[in-house]
């Protein structure tokens, strides 16, 4: 979660990163293990972000090999 943090903080309003997430921001907080930093993290990437959502069925999910 620090090296996570670390590196989107030194890439803040530098340069460009692409997230994929399928955890909603409300529920990042237990994947950090802290919701400060969580909230540190969703400040910087909502603030020159752009959150693109899609709908439907995973394409993942759908052609998976383990059904």
């Amino acid at each position: 979660a620090r090296l996570l943090f670390q590196i989107i903080a030194d890439s803040y309003e530098r340069r460009s990163i692409i997230f994929t997430s399928n955890l909603e921001f409300g529920r990042w907080g237990d994947v950090f293990g802290d919701g400060d930093m969580a909230a540190a993290v969703i400040d910087r990437i909502v603030h020159h972000g752009r959150i693109i959502r899609f709908h439907g069925e995973s394409y993942r999910n759908t052609h998976s090999l383990m059904k």
